[in-house]
């Protein structure tokens, strides 16, 4: 199968896209900043399942790096990326530079509160805006009916459901549940800067956070919960950002009793890379 055309500019995507709406196709779209891995595919065999036509945006988005992060280093190969989306069925590559997303004079941000507070803007108060801003101009600029995008992530998939929703744009976001490494550690581009001896020990971050939904689930205090996970994951080799168990739905403090799902985050740094997880709790009838 060959690989998907490119094209650059937001004109010429919405050429591309005017042409299938005209025939009646429906249009998804995976926005993401290339290293693609099987994560990425599996967000691109769900948006296929879900439209006619598959977009994938390629773009390392400036606005969501701090000037300390790894912006510069950030793994970059169109040509890497392309091969892999060619077995994929996708349509469509939309890969701007910088400047065809932030035009000279560009002084709009979207921000975002409620599901943006908290957890990843402690360590990254830039992050939410950068992101918004971005996914907001691709829905707009692809006119997509569906947006994909990994539960790896967990608080951007609500940040970005939250903003859809309150600026209107008529496009469903779609969460897809984070693909993993056979030792449990979730797929991300960052890992590509882990050595193997590294990866291996990063793989008790999900162990820890499995091992602590299960507990909660089962009837045991999440304080105590978390205090053991915190132990577990620092003994893997990482410093904690932080592990926090939050309301699914709306990021707010967790109430076990409430009957509503949970979600367990953490963010943690091993040799230098900052890597994120989160895994669902379930509280048993039996311990609500």
């Amino acid at each position: 199968m060959p690989a998907p055309a490119v094209v650059t500019t937001v004109e010429a995507l919405r050429a591309v896209v005017d042409g299938w709406r005209r025939d009646g196709e429906r249009v998804a779209l995976v926005p993401t900043m290339g290293a693609l891995h099987a994560g990425h595919l599996a967000l691109v065999a769900e948006a296929r399942r879900a439209a006619t036509r598959t977009v994938v945006s390629i773009f390392v988005n400036p606005t969501q790096f701090a000037p300390h992060e790894d912006l510069a280093t950030y793994p970059r190969n169109l040509e890497s990326d392309l091969a892999a989306l060619a077995p994929t069925g996708a349509d469509l590559v939309f890969a701007p530079d910088v400047g065809e997303m932030y035009p000279e004079g560009a002084s709009t941000v979207v921000t975002v509160g409620g599901p943006s507070e908290g957890l990843e803007s402690v360590a990254r108060p830039h992050f939410f805006a950068g992101v918004a801003t971005v996914v907001a101009k691709l829905l707009i600029q692809c006119a997509a009916d569906v947006a994909v995008f990994g539960e790896k992530d967990f608080q951007q998939l609500a940040v970005v459901r939250r903003m859809a929703r309150d600026l209107s744009i008529p496009t469903t976001i779609l969460g897809v549940p984070t693909i993993r490494e056979p030792s449990g550690l979730a797929m991300s581009s960052r890992n590509a800067y882990l050595s193997d001896e590294e990866r291996a020990r990063a793989a008790g971050l999900h162990a820890a956070l499995a091992r602590a939904a299960e507990a909660i689930g089962s009837g045991q205090a999440p304080a105590d919960a978390l205090t053991r996970a915190t132990a577990q994951i620092e003994a893997s080799g990482f410093t904690l950002d932080y592990v926090e168990l939050r309301d699914a739905e709306t990021l707010q403090a967790f109430e076990p009793r409430s009957g509503r799902p949970g979600r367990l985050l953490a963010a943690a740094r091993i040799a230098g890379v900052r890597l994120i997880d989160n895994v669902p709790v379930t509280i048993s009838p039996d311990h609500a």
